[in-house]
C-alpha cells in the first residue's frame, strides 16, 4: 500500500474535442506517482466521447463517468469527486493543461502545512486556442517577483472583495469538499461560491509557482459573464446573498459592499436590469446607498440603457 497521499484529478469534459488530447496527456504525464484519474463527460455533442474511449482502452486505470445529459460543471464535478478516493482533488477542465510537476509541487507544499489549510492555489500561464502563450494570471516585475496580491491564510474577506485566484490552479483537501457537501448544483458556476464557503472554515495557501496553463477562448465562461440574460450573473446574486449571511466583522461587510457595488455596476451597464436591481437592493440592506447608486437603482427600474458607455470605455482602453 502506498504511503504517499492519493490525488484524484477530476477531468471535466464538455465539447472539448479540439483540446482533449493535450489535456489528458498532461494528466498522464504527471511526475507524481499516486494519481487517480476520473473523466466525467457532460454529454458532449462533438467527438469528445470517441477520444475518451481511446484513452480508456489504452489506460484501463482511468475511471469514466457519463452524466447522460448535460448537467453543468457543478453537478458533473460532484459526480466525479464522490466517485473518487483521493486525499486531495483537482477540478480539471479538459481545455486546460497541467504542467508535468503540478501535482508533485502542490503535494509537497501540503505536507508542510497543517490540517487547517484546505486549498493551495498557484499562478497560471494563459494560452489561446492554439496553445500559444498570452500572459500570466499574476503580474510580476522583470526579475519575476510577484507584484499582484496573492494572500495566504484565512482570506474570506479578500475573496469576497475581489477576484484573486485562477480556479484551475487549485488543489483541495478532500475534507473541504466533504464539509461543504461539494459544489452547489443550483448554481451555473462554482468558484465564487466555493471560495466564500470554504474560506470561512479553512486557510488558503499561495504557492508561488506556475503549475497550469489556462486556456482563454471564445467559449470560456468568463467571455459571456455579463452577457444579457446570462445565468452566471443570477448565480452571483445567490452567492452574494450567502456571503451576506456569513459576514461577521466590519471589514467583511465593507468587502461585501465593495463586491455588490462592482457587480451592480457591471450588471446595469450590460443591460441586466433585473439583476442590477436585485444587487442594489441587497446593497441597500448592507449599507446606506450613496446618491450615485440610488440613481442607478432608479435607472434599473426604468430599464434605461447606458451600455454604450461601457462599450466606449472598453474600446478606448483595450481597442475592442
Amino acid at each position: 500500500m502506498s504511503t504517499i497521499p492519493l490525488v484524484s484529478i477530476i477531468c471535466l469534459c464538455y465539447n472539448h474535442e479540439r483540446f482533449l488530447t493535450e489535456a489528458l496527456n498532461s494528466v498522464l504525464a504527471q511526475t507524481y506517482p499516486n494519481i487517480e484519474v476520473v473523466v466525467v463527460d457532460d454529454a458532449s455533442t462533438d467527438g469528445s466521447a470517441d477520444i475518451i474511449q481511446t484513452y480508456l482502452e489504452a489506460n484501463p486505470q482511468i475511471r469514466f463517468i457519463s452524466t447522460e445529459y448535460n448537467r453543468g460543471n457543478c453537478t458533473a464535478f460532484n459526480m466525479g469527486w464522490r466517485a473518487s478516493n483521493g486525499d486531495y482533488l483537482i477540478d480539471f477542465a479538459t481545455d486546460d493543461v497541467l504542467l508535468p510537476d503540478r501535482v508533485e509541487k502542490q503535494i509537497t507544499a501540503f505536507t508542510q502545512l497543517d490540517q487547517s489549510y484546505g486549498v493551495i492555489y498557484t499562478d497560471a500561464a494563459y494560452i489561446n486556442d492554439n496553445s500559444e502563450p498570452i500572459g500570466f494570471h499574476y503580474k510580476r516585475d522583470r526579475k519575476g517577483r510577484l507584484l499582484s496580491f496573492a494572500p495566504s491564510g484565512y482570506i474570506f474577506k479578500e475573496l469576497l472583495q475581489q477576484y484573486i485566484i485562477c480556479p484551475p490552479t487549485m488543489m483541495v483537501r478532500r475534507q473541504v469538499l466533504e464539509t461543504l457537501k461539494g459544489y452547489d448544483e443550483s448554481l451555473a458556476y462554482e468558484d465564487f461560491d466555493f471560495w466564500i464557503r470554504s474560506s470561512k472554515l479553512y486557510q488558503y495557501f499561495y504557492l508561488d509557482q506556475v503549475t497550469t496553463k489556462r486556456r482563454v477562448h471564445a467559449s470560456s465562461l468568463s467571455k459571456s459573464w455579463y452577457g444579457k440574460g446570462n445565468r452566471l450573473l443570477a448565480s452571483t446574486i445567490k452567492v452574494c446573498e450567502k456571503a451576506a449571511r456569513l459576514v461577521q466583522t466590519a471589514e467583511e461587510k465593507r468587502a461585501l459592499v465593495q463586491r455588490l457595488k462592482y457587480e451592480a455596476r457591471h450588471a446595469y451597464l450590460t443591460d441586466n436590469f433585473e439583476e442590477a436591481k436585485a444587487l442594489l437592493l441587497l446593497l441597500k440592506k448592507e449599507a446606506r446607498l450613496p446618491l450615485s447608486y440610488i440613481f442607478l437603482l432608479l435607472l434599473s427600474k426604468y430599464k434605461l440603457s447606458f451600455s454604450f458607455a461601457r462599450r466606449f470605455y472598453y474600446r478606448i482602453r483595450y481597442g475592442t
